[in-house]
């Protein structure tokens, strides 16, 4: 077989392909976690991530590459969740940018499109990090550009792109000795290399089964839910893909602030923004005919999506006991998100001034539009995030930097207990945002987060030799302690990290903390720690016996 030019339509089949292969191999990858505790997620980050850009690109009619390009990078962009698949969401928005323009792309610019893919994903991190899946992206993608010559055809470049991935990935613990410590190679990189092997399968006319857990494609609503009688209490969800025309504006040069401008005056929720030639719009409004009429004086449609709010409010509500829709907020100037996992810590964010907790965290990681939806919930001028784990910060900064309605601030928050510290102190009486977030910022400093839970796998980590099975403790990513009880985990890891020098101790139980679990460790930390002052919180974790804050 030799393919020599990439069409729209074969590059979704082979999102599809890498998409599938990913997702019947998710499990290993969340497996290769450095810490060995079950909360390993960045298989399923980057699973839900691709699962975006097929969802997407099942919607648009355009078979040109730029277009299929760019509507399943959009869709990877809103689905990041976790580090991974943001920095994996760039890779593609790259490629995006490296098809701009082009029905089809022959091999050498699907070599530069490999190329803008790698500058973009390096470009999303604020300090990149080689031996991560940044190394295996840009290794495979310079190996197999380098290898471009007048016989290349699709299928000798993507072999090439994956044998030097693949042995990219090898040599990971070489340079990075977390790695190479744990017994691990990457997991971002790991899952990567099962995408572009699905691509690569697929483009060579292979099936690629994606196991049990198939990507979602869209819900069913019952539309029996809004009849002749209803009130349409919430607006339209209005989505859709413009192409620009140049025989209507200019469309290279033209500023989609002209739509957003006018977005704001007959709707909210709105996300705008323009790759190559094509704006993509998000927005609710009551009028989403004007919102098209508007749109299409600039060029016409590609894809359009218009969904009643009040039929899925109605669907969701019948569906479970508790509302997880809110009715949006009256507009204020401040507002502080958070994001947590467990009901009873949620709700100590909420009473310490959060207006919205979004439920997350480590193993459930919210995507960009889960932030995007949030900051749109709580209406206010200027928006302060609480990410509270260091891997959901990338998600939350990427919606951030797409939000339109509101300034929103990212406080680097890497820990629950940098959240419950920030909100501690959070006041907004000076009115001055950067004097709040410097405030928030600084109330960080000196708080320590040690964590308890169970280890999936042996190993030695820190000079800390672990069985499977062992309660382990640590902090940040120090390992410090393991042990066959969870109590005495947690007592050797406070007896390292001096907690005794400590003024407050903050423990929160998760949901495996038993009675039994919480009276020892209350005496053990009576007779190790006599004048820290003890809090405890009945946090409703699963993933952590133990969240332990030290102030």
């Amino acid at each position: 077989m030799a393919t020599r030019q990439l069409s729209g339509m074969l590059f979704s089949e082979l999102v599809h392909g890498g998409a599938a292969n990913l997702r019947a191999n998710a499990q290993t990858v969340n497996d290769l976690n450095v810490f060995p505790i079950p909360d390993g997620d960045t298989g399923e980050n980057m699973s839900l991530t691709m699962a975006g850009g097929v969802n997407a690109s099942n919607d648009i009619h355009s078979t040109a590459l730029s277009d299929v390009s760019d509507t399943i990078a959009t869709g990877m962009l809103l689905s990041a969740r976790g580090n991974s698949g943001v920095i994996l969401s760039q890779f593609f928005a790259g490629m995006a940018k490296g098809f701009t323009g082009s029905d089809e792309a022959d091999v050498r610019t699907v070599g530069h499109a490999f190329m803008s893919g790698v500058r973009r994903a390096y470009e999303s991190v604020m300090k990149p990090t080689e031996g991560t899946m940044l190394t295996v992206a840009r290794e495979g993608a310079e190996y197999a550009f380098a290898r471009i010559n007048e016989e290349s055809t699709l299928e000798t470049f993507f072999s090439d792109v994956l044998d030097e991935m693949n042995r990219s990935l090898q040599r990971t613990p070489e340079l990075l000795d977390v790695l190479r410590e744990a017994g691990v190679i990457d997991s971002g990189g790991a899952g990567l290399v099962y995408i572009i092997d699905g691509m690569n399968r697929t483009l060579r006319g292979e099936e690629v089964y994606e196991g049990e857990a198939a990507l979602s494609g869209g819900h069913y609503i019952d539309t029996s839910r809004f009849n002749a009688d209803s009130v349409m209490e919430f607006a339209y969800c209005t989505e859709f893909l413009l192409q620009l025309q140049n025989s209507k504006c200019d469309a290279e040069h033209f500023d989609e602030k002209v739509i957003i401008d006018y977005l704001k005056t007959v709707g909210d929720s709105i996300v705008a923004f323009k790759t190559g030639t094509i704006v993509k719009v998000h927005v609710h409004t009551l009028t989403p005919g004007a919102v098209l009429e508007f749109a299409r004086q600039y060029g016409e449609f590609l894809t359009v999506k218009i969904e009643n709010m009040t039929l899925q409010h109605n669907d969701i509500i019948e569906k479970d006991d508790e509302p997880k829709h809110e009715l949006k907020r009256e507009r204020k100037r401040f507002a502080a998100i958070a994001v947590a996992e467990g009901e009873g810590i949620r709700q100590t964010l909420s009473d310490l001034g959060a207006d919205h907790v979004i439920d997350g965290g480590q193993g459930k990681n919210p995507s960009s539009e889960d932030f995007i939806e949030a900051f749109d919930l709580v209406n206010a001028d200027t928006i302060f995030v609480l990410p509270d784990n260091g891997n959901i910060i990338m998600a939350a900064q990427l919606a951030a930097n797409m939000y339109t309605g509101s300034k929103v601030y990212v406080v680097p928050s890497k820990s629950i207990g940098d959240g419950y510290a920030a909100l501690s102190m959070m006041s907004f009486d000076s009115g001055n945002a950067d004097t709040i977030l410097s405030e928030m910022t600084e109330a960080m400093e000196g708080v320590v987060t040690c964590q308890v839970t169970r280890s999936i796998r042996d190993a030695v980590i820190d000079d800390v030799d672990i069985h499977v099975d062992d309660y382990i403790g640590f902090s940040g990513k120090s390992m410090l302690s393991a042990a066959e009880n969870k109590v005495d985990a947690a007592v050797e890891m406070l007896e390292k990290m001096n907690a005794s020098d400590h003024e407050v101790m903050i423990v929160i139980y998760g949901t495996s903390a038993n009675d039994e679990d919480r009276n020892a460790f209350r005496q053990s930390v009576k007779r190790g720690c006599p004048s820290t002052e003890l809090y405890e919180i009945d946090g409703g974790q699963d993933v952590y016996d133990f969240e332990i804050i030290l102030e």
